[in-house]
């Protein structure tokens, strides 16, 4: 019996498929059920126009078939078989595929689901397998053949016997090594998880003959006794997948029910989705989808151990449980799935990288969350709240991300506290600005109850302009990179301009500051390093006392960015200390003007005062808690 050998280019192709194409062995499996359904599909197609072939859908089946005694795992379908050319041709020479040239020939066929295209997957077999044995028999032959080989050295092809028409697959695993337990594909149990992990939605049943065993019926006599009662094994014929995608049925057969148990059943959430859309794309690219937003967000998913993505399905065969690629990193709540005819089976987490047919599938998705979450804000506001305090933050971080790239698709979702109460959009706010209001005001602290007591909102709140409250990290961040909003700046209530203030105060406080110039000199000089100057405020009404900053870091970001790890360098705003001329602290001043040690203390205990009303750490409480003692 003559050993063939592949060509060079299939043996190359074989050794670094096994290798590296695949990056899980367990897909084996999913490779080879959907070569059976490929067969399959094939003599069904022909049994629509050829009564010979004497089989309606229903008789058609997959067979798995795990000998643990032989360490042999077969895999059985009843489809269209292989002559002996066609061994050659499909099994001899890696990368030829008959699916691929039975779709293309038979135009009828573009509606059934032929899944492999590309002729690799077969090899897929090695990896976990040291030889395998193809027994087939072609539709309409009377012969049968046997394929057989142990990799890359060749294989041999000889007549056979097998009574029907079809292929059986034979694998004999490889032996367990301390890294590798091939033994696992022999247990009931790992096969049928394989199959409903990736194989669940091939259309034609999967079977398989599982052993159960069941206590004997005992004797009263035996059951007074007491008995230990013994067990008898039976084989029951399971049939180990569901068939029918949900994805695939029209929409007008399904309820809002079958979308939500879908959901808690296939991402094991207790919650039910706050939001579902069944996406069908008959363009190019051709897909349908399932997209949910949970109602709560992961207990992991503002940290590094999320993985966000879609599962990713070709004609309902699992190629990947978590594709990244399909979700921007602010939609990475998303959970879903995405199954289309236009991506391969025999393809890899880095090859998909590179694939145009998912970046475009990739951006029709993004479209389509986004319009749906516009959508919700538009029409179930209440709801979108609910979503935006489970994953708010994701979009403001997709806002400042790629250096505001994606400013523009995100700045209509984005909802803030406002000092009216209530979370509003951006469009609401700017919408209900008085016709003088120049800019979009806004506060940062740690919690809204800060934000309502800083001195710097008096000013703003008492021209009755609204403020938004930015209380996450991110906030201040996310506004820089926004930098206006319908030709609206934003504009920090600490920032030195605020555009409101009065012109006649502003030449009366810079008549005072010239006035006291040699005071606030003193003060300055006393807090050299910790403010660039000390001013006489305008914004101040009640306060005594507030701190500002000048230049593109304000406190709130300064106290942001030296609480991220790895920043040895301090990041330091520079700083503005406003006395309020109209307090009767700045009487107390003036009265010690003569007296610049008193004076120097007075400018650290306002100085430090600022810095509490901040919600920032004093650089002496002890020196702090002298000063009051000896003022006192």
């Amino acid at each position: 019996m003559e050993t063939k050998q592949f060509k060079a280019e299939s043996k190359r192709l074989l050794d670094m498929m096994i290798n590296s194409i695949y990056t899980h062995k367990e897909i084996f499996l999913r490779e080879l059920i959907s070569n059976a359904s490929d067969a399959i599909d094939k003599l069904y197609f022909k049994s629509l126009t050829d009564d010979k072939v004497g089989l309606s859908k229903d008789d058609f089946a997959v067979w798995i078939t795990a000998d643990k005694d032989s360490r042999t795992l077969k895999i059985t379908d009843n489809g269209i078989g292989m002559t002996a050319e066609e061994l050659e041709n499909n099994l001899g020479t890696i990368a030829s595929s008959g699916s691929l040239k039975f779709k293309t020939e038979n135009k009828l066929a573009e509606d059934n689901q032929i899944i492999g295209q590309f002729g690799v997957g077969f090899y897929s077999a090695f990896m976990v397998a040291k030889k395998v044995t193809v027994i087939t028999k072609a539709y309409g032959s009377d012969t049968a053949y046997r394929w057989e080989s142990e990799g890359i050295d060749g294989y041999t092809v000889t007549e056979d016997e097998k009574k029907s028409t079809g292929t059986e697959i034979i694998l004999e695993l490889l032996d367990d090594t301390d890294d590798e337990n091939y033994s696992e594909f022999l247990d009931t149990y790992r096969i049928k998880n394989l199959v409903s992990k990736y194989s669940d939605y091939i259309r034609f049943p999967i079977k398989m003959e599982v052993t159960h065993s069941r206590p004997v019926e005992m004797s009263d006599e035996d059951k007074e006794a007491g008995k230990t009662p013994e067990y008898e094994e039976y084989i029951e014929i399971e049939t180990l997948n569901s068939m029918v995608p949900l994805w695939k049925k029209s929409k007008s057969e399904l309820k809002e029910d079958d979308y939500k148990h879908f959901y808690t059943e296939k991402f094991y959430d207790y919650n039910e989705p706050l939001k579902y859309s069944h996406v069908v794309n008959e363009g190019v690219p051709s897909y349908n989808a399932l997209l949910y937003i949970p109602s709560k967000a992961p207990f992991d998913f503002y940290s590094k151990e999320f993985e966000k993505g879609l599962q990713l399905y070709s004609n309902g065969v699992l190629i990947m449980d978590k594709c990244g690629d399909l979700l921007p990193d602010y939609f990475g709540f998303v959970r879903g799935l995405v199954d289309s005819e236009d991506l391969s089976l025999n393809i890899s987490r880095e090859m998909l990288q590179h694939d145009r047919q998912l970046k475009n599938i990739a951006k029709s998705i993004e479209k389509t969350i986004s319009n749906e979450l516009k959508k919700m804000l538009r029409n179930e506001r209440e709801k979108y709240e609910e979503f935006w305090k489970a994953f708010g933050l994701q979009l403001k971080f997709g806002v400042y991300s790629g250096y505001g790239m994606n400013k523009d698709k995100l700045q209509d979702l984005l909802l803030f506290t406002s000092s009216q109460g209530k979370l509003v959009t951006l469009d609401e706010y700017v919408t209900a600005m008085p016709e003088e209001q120049k800019y979009i005001y806004y506060a940062s602290g740690e919690s809204i109850a800060r934000i309502e007591q800083l001195p710097q909102t008096e000013l703003v709140k008492d021209k009755g302009f609204e403020i938004l409250y930015l209380t996450d990290n991110v906030d201040e961040f996310a506004i820089k990179m926004l930098m206006k909003y319908k030709e609206k700046e934003f504009r920090s209530v600490s920032a030195d301009d605020l555009g409101i203030e009065n012109t006649e105060k502003q030449e009366e406080i810079k008549a005072k500051e010239e006035e006291n110039a040699g005071m606030l000199k003193v003060m300055a000089d006393s807090l050299s390093g910790k403010v660039n100057k000390v001013i006489l405020s305008q914004r101040l009404k009640s306060h005594p006392v507030c701190l500002s900053s000048e230049g593109e870091i304000s406190l709130e970001m300064e106290k942001v960015l030296n609480t991220m790890p790895g920043n040895d360098n301090q990041v330091k705003a520079q700083r503005v200390l406003e006395i309020n001329p109209e307090h009767e602290i700045f009487g107390k001043l003036k009265s010690a003007s003569d007296n610049s040690e008193k004076l120097e203390k007075y400018a650290k205990l306002l100085y430090t005062q600022a810095l509490l009303i901040e919600g920032m750490p004093i650089d002496n409480p002890v020196e702090f808690s002298n000063l009051i003692c000896e003022l006192m």
